[in-house]
């Protein structure tokens, strides 16, 4: 016969966090109409099982099974906190408006793979539709749009990972609102997956087959490496933070709303991690 053990952990995160989720799980339940006492945890409860779900990357079954609920439920939990996160984060304008405030004059954008597990599915051509060729790896290509100092500012939905990053960039529509905000002085630095992307890109200058790159071109490459190099910091803050985004075992199209909830936890941490302690919860 074998016996559990029960634990305390702590939740690192602010306990303003926890509870602005709280506060939008029971918006969400008003607008439902949602009885009292028919749900089997509270807001505050619930909204401390996304958030350890997000943050930890605990598969479903071990929430569930801490909160005495099934499986399902737990699924459904977890479906409904990143519906109404996702229904909170920026949009590419916002965005766009919120870095001018800022007095930014350069953005990065970085497409990011979000590891899957789910099996293979076939695309229209017959190809694996999710595989990536570049990582060697089934997962969806999400673009993200950072600060200057490499702070994710915006999260595009989610495309396949067998598609390259300027057609993501295309299908987002980034091209035309990135160009007019070129315009405006706000430039967009990327690398040599964004060929052809447009007047509002700086890229790195290319090497023909054969070819060389003049000293200028050389010096140019290092310093835009340098500074676009952040963009891979702001895809690993988010990665690094929510470990529910190194591999997302639910269905690939539902990548693009998990790393907008995660997004906008991020940025209410950002506002709040001077302020206040992190809440204990049980696990």
């Amino acid at each position: 016969m074998t016996s559990s053990i029960t634990y305390t952990a702590e939740l690192d995160m602010p306990r303003e966090v926890v509870l602005f989720l709280a506060g939008l799980l029971r918006a969400e339940r008003v607008r439902r109409r949602t009885r009292a006492g028919t749900r089997a945890l509270g807001e505050f409860k619930q909204a401390v099982l996304i958030i350890r779900w997000l943050v930890d990357g605990a598969r479903i079954a071990r929430p569930a099974a801490d909160n005495a609920i099934s499986h399902a439920t737990c699924d459904r939990y977890v479906e409904e906190g990143v519906t109404v996160l996702k229904a909170q984060a920026p949009t590419l304008q916002e965005a766009l408006t919120a870095a001018k405030a800022a007095g930014y004059t350069r953005l990065h954008l970085d497409g990011t793979l979000i590891e899957t597990d789910r099996c293979r599915a076939l695309g229209p051509n017959g190809a694996d539709l999710w595989w990536s060729g570049k990582h060697k790896q089934h997962g969806g290509n999400i673009q993200v749009l950072s600060s200057p100092g490499g702070d994710p500012l915006w999260t595009s939905e989610v495309r396949p990972g067998r598609e390259h990053d300027l057609t993501c960039a295309r299908l987002h529509g980034l091209l035309d609102p990135l160009a007019k905000a070129a315009e405006d002085g706000l430039i967009t630095l990327a690398d040599l997956g964004y060929v052809d992307a447009g007047m509002g890109f700086r890229l790195p200058y290319k090497r023909s087959r054969g070819g060389t790159l003049t000293d200028d071109q050389i010096q140019y490459n290092k310093v835009h490496g340098a500074l676009r190099a952040l963009a891979e910091r702001a895809n690993a803050q988010l990665k690094m933070r929510f470990k529910a985004l190194r591999n997302v075992s639910k269905c690939p199209w539902k990548i693009g709303g998990i790393v907008a909830a995660a997004l906008v936890l991020f940025h209410r941490e950002q506002a709040h991690k001077q302020l206040s302690p992190s809440v204990n919860a049980g696990c």
